[in-house]
């Protein structure tokens, strides 16, 4: 299995040219689990996926009173992974194979469901009964072929791991979730190689980062308005910019006149270029394996959450 270090030889090779913007999505909003409101750019109508990714959801950010907290009461997953990312409020899941953790700001959960596992994402009972600010993202990522139906795992980073750097003039800071930024490496291990960055770059800073040509990238602007790709194409708040496939090199900027922080989740991987078949929380390559991924959990070959 090829790690991302090894598919990313960021400090072996030098960038082919600065990707091309092919467009800007705008983000629609809806409820999700058990009753959160989440801005989800993909999928939707206009734009069903973006190999190897399958939906992206922005939690958030919401000020929330005593016991207006909700979450993902107990829920299926198979054949796919999510990355959830939490910049504030306080999360715990458990699991039908008998794993508990919990998110405070700044971690991340990778979680392979592969063969299947019933879970919750629910706020702490602290969280709910006090209430606070929730923010976080949940990222989708499709499993390939021969890692569908693999043991289940999580890789669950508290922020201290996360590697972190800052650029040298002090303007652009990053988080590497995954793949390598600025000289530094992910500690996160995924099943195809894939960049997941979370970028802060302050009035008149830019960042530069390189991605694969083969690979499919895309930005989502978290806060304030940046300039991105080669022909500075603005966007703001809520909206994914997707790059084109023509060069090595990912550029975004925060413009001089700007006024706050620009907050960019750079997130690219390498397209599985395979058949999917999703319902719901099953992402699989045929209607049959979805069939027999509904029959499971219908008989509880999934297995349930111990309260």
């Amino acid at each position: 299995m090829a790690t991302v270090s090894e598919a990313l030889r960021y400090e072996e090779t030098r960038a082919g040219g600065r990707r091309t913007v092919a467009g800007v999505v705008n983000s629609i909003e809806t409820l999700e689990g058990g009753g959160f409101l989440v801005r989800r750019p993909f999928p939707k109508a206009s734009f069903s996926e973006f190999d190897p990714f399958l939906l992206l959801d922005e939690m958030g950010p919401m000020e929330l009173g005593p016991g207006e907290a909700k979450g993902a009461p107990d829920h299926p997953h198979r054949g796919f992974e999510t990355v959830t990312y939490l910049l504030s409020g306080d999360m715990e899941h458990k699991d039908s194979r008998g794993h508990a953790g919990r998110l405070k700001p700044g971690d991340v959960q990778w979680m392979t469901a592969g063969a299947g596992v019933v879970h919750s994402e629910m706020p702490t009972g602290e969280f709910a009964r006090l209430g606070g600010r929730m923010h976080g993202f949940q990222l989708w990522v499709n499993l390939p072929k021969r890692d569908k139906m693999m043991k289940p795992r999580y890789q669950e980073i508290p922020s201290s791991r996360i590697p972190k750097a800052t650029s040298a003039d002090g303007l652009v800071t990053v988080s590497v979730i995954a793949g390598e930024a600025m000289g530094a490496k992910a500690v996160i291990e995924t099943r195809t190689p894939i960049i997941y960055l979370h970028y802060k770059i302050e009035p008149g800073g830019a960042a530069t980062q390189q991605v694969p040509r083969a690979y499919n990238a895309f930005a989502y602007v978290v806060e304030e308005e940046g300039l991105f790709g080669a022909q500075g194409e603005r966007a703001g708040d809520g909206q994914m910019v997707m790059f084109a496939q023509d060069g090595d090199e990912v550029r975004i900027e925060n413009p001089t006149e700007a006024k706050t922080t620009l907050e960019v989740l750079l997130i690219a991987g390498m397209p599985l270029n395979e058949p999917v078949a999703r319902y719901g929380p099953f992402v699989m390559n045929t209607e049959a394996e979805i069939r027999q991924a509904i029959e499971d959990y219908r008989l509880g070959r999934m297995g349930a959450i111990n309260s």
